[in-house]
């Protein structure tokens, strides 16, 4: 079963300056609601019950946004608004659920999951990247599904343009195990036009064994000078462990950059 899920949340977010200059993206309203709530959401649902958060020092509003229950109690004992209650009860029950983890030097995503090896508990385990939001179907929820039937590790997928597999890890193909589900032969981080294998790229959501750990321990830092989890996952499919690439039915929208952000926030919006 996958009941822990892994939310990296050190980056600095850069593309979204400067309104994170001051506040961290992954608070910023999408349509009047924090786009970490979204993930959260679809954790719920999708039936996990520990989140770990992945924070740096300078991040910590985060947590403190978790933990202001000493504020929410003078506003209610002030003025009992039943909205006011409601939001303070849906943040007391994601506070239940949440551990923070600190990564203070930004080393990648493969370094940042490093940092969760001592909580993980069971052979598998599901990892979010906030930037990316996927409305309308819960996608972790059918990768869990397909988990459970392969008992292996599945990342997401989604097709996009040829002239913009620089910004993924891209897939090759090795097997279509059905019109939504493939055997993945290898994964290539942000290759470049000509040398990408394919335009199957990977998104934010990966079932991963914690095999991926003794491998991440080892990995040699890689473009940016970043360890990145795509370069551990490429000599986990060479080392034969099995891992499906699953084209989620959702709508996918990108918070990571100015345009994602507003486009998000008016997507959603129309939901």
């Amino acid at each position: 079963m996958i009941k822990q899920a892994i939310i990296p949340l050190a980056g600095l977010g850069t593309r979204l300056l400067p309104l994170t200059s001051v506040f961290p993206k992954e608070l910023l309203p999408i349509n009047g609601k924090p786009g970490i709530e979204y993930i959260l959401d679809e954790c719920i649902e999708a039936g996990v019950n520990e989140i770990i958060f992945i924070i740096s020092k300078k991040k910590e509003i985060i947590k403190k946004y978790f933990n202001n229950d000493n504020f929410y109690k003078s506003i209610i004992k002030k003025k009992s608004d039943p909205r006011i209650i409601k939001e303070y009860k849906k943040i007391l029950f994601f506070k239940k659920k949440i551990k923070f983890v600190y990564q203070n030097k930004p080393l990648g995503t493969g370094d940042a999951l490093l940092k969760t090896k001592k909580f993980i508990k069971n052979n598998y385990f599901l990892m979010l990247l906030p930037d990316d939001l996927i409305m309308k179907k819960n996608c972790s929820k059918d990768m869990i599904k397909i988990h459970k039937k392969y008992k292996c590790s599945v990342m997401a997928s989604m097709k996009v343009k040829k002239n913009n597999v620089d910004r993924w890890g891209i897939y090759s193909i090795t097997k279509n195990l059905d019109k939504l589900n493939f055997k993945i032969a290898d994964v290539t981080e942000k290759p470049n036009t000509k040398d990408a294998p394919s335009n199957n790229a990977v998104i934010g959501r990966y079932i991963l064994s914690k095999k991926i750990f003794n491998y991440l321990k080892n990995q040699k830092k890689g473009k940016g000078g970043e360890i990145h989890i795509t370069d551990s996952i490429k000599q986990m499919i060479l080392d034969e462990n099995l891992f499906i690439g699953h084209k989620f039915k959702g709508k996918y929208l990108d918070c990571g950059s100015m345009h994602g952000y507003i486009n998000s926030a008016l997507e959603i919006s129309k939901l």
